[in-house]
């Protein structure tokens, strides 16, 4: 596909409004309204009656469009390209089309989203990294300008029908509430239907979830289960969609994003499931990487001069686990297993559906495995995921002793823990590459296996495509598919070029020598560029696995990173760092970077980091420092609410309290992290609930009494140092009825997707006292509820 220049762009643009009929109908979109065919007379008896045909649009042979993303896996998980897990489905793809193994992301989520349905590079769209740390600069803003329309847009004034299902993760973090502005959501951005949450990650079993623009509730249980999960219920609704689509659409060709949040963390899987690789995973990450890197060359995957990398010296490794901890280790891997092949049998339910109606033979479908590289943000093993992005440090006998009170390691995986595994299965997961998630220097964040088939146009064989490619890629192969151009303006606005190249030359011609020769990466510092078969890089600030805010933050100065050069024509996994052998290649590409940086909106280099770790303050929020709700209030975002539990803050409550009062006043977050302030026979209580590693429980020793009652809580923060002791006072009509101290806070947030609620504690339950009462609807009367940060 040829991109258009600026000039071309900027003349499309005038000529549009100085002489719309000169504009050929694809350069803008959405296409003029068909006039009317009847000529109307003085009555109808002189008028001529014709009706209107719209014109044709499409092809007739338009395919289907089917684009699968699953979230943080790395190349050496599924089974189809030389991983121990189960991915028939996966593998049916690529058995019936091809695949692509130099095939690559942006190393993190939001990023990689938004340059899938774009087609332009991540801080082009202000996805430099997740919505939810957002900044004002141009290449970070956490919005996907309207200047860059998505394939959603594109497709459907062409005559598709779109849809998308799962994680969306590409609006802005403090527009989520139910009121919107509904600009950013999947809606706003071509899909006629949504469902699934609009954060980074949920729970499988009790998530937020949006059906277009409205907060729904989810199913109580999915299939013939007796719990819910969130992938299946996408899934049965995916289907849905699709038989409606047919019944009510016969005529047109359909687009859908499928995108659950498996299997980012938490790691949530049913039992059975797991216990399929019990075992498997004993002897450790370190074996594993071996047996997957020796599979991935008997399978042809990998060349078979390519190197095994050495682990990181800042990684553990397996046999430095205690032997006391590697059952609870092995176990996290056991679930994550289990979990992601779950994921795949429910893409084995949609292509058996898209097969039932006879369609396969013209649906070009992507199945991307990772929108970045296995996640070690679990960093040593956790059951609260949550902890490591709070910057909390714990011990695995922490966890181990919680885990106990939860009902033991039957627990991981359920929906009593946010469990994530070990940052050296990660690691294992990027064989043979080094690194993982959240690294854009090296290939174990970044590359990702891809199968795609079209029957009706591409041939299957076995040979892998090593075409140096990218998520961008993706938008400008569908168009081409579809047989149209780029539009030149949508909706009245000018588009920006597209940044991807069409993959469609690689579809018939396995050796076809590769048209993508320049890209850049950068994921909050960690950064690289690829250029004619050599790849420059820089580690940047963060090591991912390691807890805490990174050594040196402070003072860091890009301009002094080291930086590593490989030669990945010879080099596959990037074994040999050539940047002390050939300064001259390593100075020339870092000046390019320079200028793709400059070009791409990716500067200042490191912005990504400014909300999460120079300037926090600056992070999405509302502008409001003082609420009032009235009555019941249920599912207010976290990012949207007050940040109760982590500033200084009064909360007031005008309550009617009956004879046996119980119930939740009001709750924020889950039963992975949270407080909540509550009644239990009569009596007030205030639990903070640090990621279940810890919870402070704060109860009055007599009952509140019957009749129209002031509640009070007042939290202050012990000092201004990030996670701060919090100290909690309870009053009842203006006299303190009980006090403590919260030893340590949650600074960040305690859930990517649940919410605070008044008078009901919906999704999970925050605390472990009404755990088994949930929802535990408060059976008083709530009047005004207020919220305000004291001035200072």
């Amino acid at each position: 596909m040829k991109t258009k220049t600026a000039f071309s762009i900027i003349i499309t643009a005038i000529m549009f409004f100085i002489a719309p009929n000169m504009v050929l109908g694809q350069d803008v979109l959405p296409f003029p309204p068909t006039p009317s065919a009847s000529q109307a007379g003085l009555t109808m008896k002189t008028s001529t009656y014709k009706k209107r045909v719209e014109p044709q649009r499409l092809a007739k042979d338009a395919p289907n469009i089917l684009i699968i993303l699953i979230d943080d896996v790395g190349p050496a998980t599924p089974s189809t390209y030389g991983g121990e897990i189960n991915t028939p489905n996966l593998s049916r793809v690529a058995n019936q089309g091809i695949s692509y193994n130099r095939f690559h992301s942006t190393a993190m989520c939001s990023p990689t989203r938004a340059s899938i349905l774009t087609g332009r590079n991540h801080t082009v769209v202000g996805n430099g990294q997740i919505a939810e740390i957002a900044n004002d600069w141009d290449g970070f803003s956490g919005t996907i300008p309207k200047t860059s329309a998505t394939i959603a847009e594109v497709l459907k004034a062409y005559g598709y029908n779109t849809s998308a299902f799962g994680k969306w993760h590409n609006t802005p973090a403090e527009q989520t509430t139910s009121k919107g502005p509904f600009d950013y959501w999947p809606t706003g951005y071509g899909f006629e239907y949504f469902y699934g949450f609009l954060a980074g990650e949920a729970s499988q079993y009790e998530p937020h979830m949006v059906r277009n623009t409205t907060p729904v509730a989810h199913p109580h249980t999915t299939r013939d289960h007796d719990y819910y999960h969130l992938t299946e219920d996408i899934t049965d609704d995916a289907i849905k969609w699709l038989r409606e689509q047919q019944a009510f659409s016969p005529d047109k060709p359909f687009l859908m994003y499928w995108a659950p949040g498996a299997v980012h963390g938490p790691h949530h899987v049913a039992k059975e499931w797991a216990d399929k690789y019990k075992g498997k995973f004993d002897d450790g990450w370190d074996e594993y990487r071996k047996r997957a890197f020796k599979r991935q060359k008997e399978l042809g995957w990998i060349p078979q001069d390519a190197k095994l990398t050495e682990r990181n010296e800042t990684m553990a490794a397996w046999d430095d686990i205690p032997e006391s901890e590697k059952p609870f280790q092995s176990r996290l891997m056991e679930v994550m297993a289990g979990f992601s092949e779950h994921t795949d049998y429910n893409v084995g339910l949609l292509l058996d559906e898209i097969e039932n109606q006879g369609k396969m033979d013209n649906t070009l479908i992507f199945y991307i495995w990772g929108d970045n590289g296995s996640s070690a943000e679990g960093q040593n093993g956790t059951i609260s995921e949550l902890l490591a992005q709070n910057s909390i440090p714990t011990t695995i006998q922490q966890h181990l002793d919680a885990l106990e009170e939860l009902g033991g390691m039957d627990a991981l995986g359920s929906p009593k823990t946010d469990n994530m595994y070990h940052a050296g299965w990660a690691w294992a997961g990027s064989t043979p590459y080094k690194s993982t998630k959240l690294i854009a220097a090296h290939f174990g964040g970044t590359r990702q296996p891809m199968a795609v088939s079209w029957p009706k146009k591409i041939k299957h064989d076995n040979t892998p495509r090593s075409q140096f490619h990218h998520v961008i890629d993706i938008a400008p192969t569908i168009y081409d598919a579809v047989e149209i151009q780029e539009p030149l303006m949508v909706n009245g606005f000018t588009q920006d070029p597209i940044n991807g190249v069409s993959m469609d030359y690689t579809f018939n011609d396995p050796n076809a020598k590769g048209t993508r020769t320049l890209q850049f990466f950068d994921i909050m510092g960690s950064r690289g560029l690829y250029y004619d078969g050599w790849f420059a890089s820089a580690f940047g600030l963060r090591n991912p696995w390691v807890p805490g805010i990174p050594d040196g933050a402070a003072t860091w100065n890009p301009e002094e990173d080291s930086w590593e050069l490989y030669n990945i024509n010879e080099d596959w996994s990037q074994a040999n760092d050539l940047s002390k052998k050939n300064p001259k290649k390593l100075a020339e590409m870092k000046n390019m970077f320079l200028v793709e940086s400059a070009k791409n909106k990716n500067l200042p280099i490191g912005g990504g980091l400014w909300s999460i770790i120079y300037h926090p303050e600056d992070a999405p929020a509302t502008p409001y420092t003082d609420w009032t709700f009235s009555g019941r209030i249920e599912r207010m975002p976290e990012f949207t609410a007050p940040k109760l539990g982590k500033f200084d803050n009064n909360v007031s409550m005008d309550i009617t309290v009956p004879e046996n009062a119980n119930g939740v006043l009001y709750a924020l977050g889950g039963f992975s992290g949270g407080l909540s302030l509550y009644v239990v026979d009569g009596y007030l209580s205030y639990e903070y609930n640090l990621f279940e590693i810890d919870r402070t429980q704060i109860k009055s020793k007599t009952k509140l009494p019957t009749g129209k009652v002031a509640i009070e809580v007042v939290s202050r923060l012990a000092s201004p140092q990030r996670g701060s002791a919090l100290n909690v006072s309870l009053k009842v009509n203006g006299k303190e009825v009980a006090n403590g101290q919260v030893p340590i806070t949650a600074a960040f947030a305690f859930t990517a997707n649940d919410c605070l609620d008044f008078g009901i504690d919906l999704g999970s339950p925050v605390s472990i006292d009404y755990y088994d009462k949930a929802p535990f609807k408060y059976n008083g009367t709530l009047g005004t509820s207020k919220v305000w940060y004291p001035k200072k």
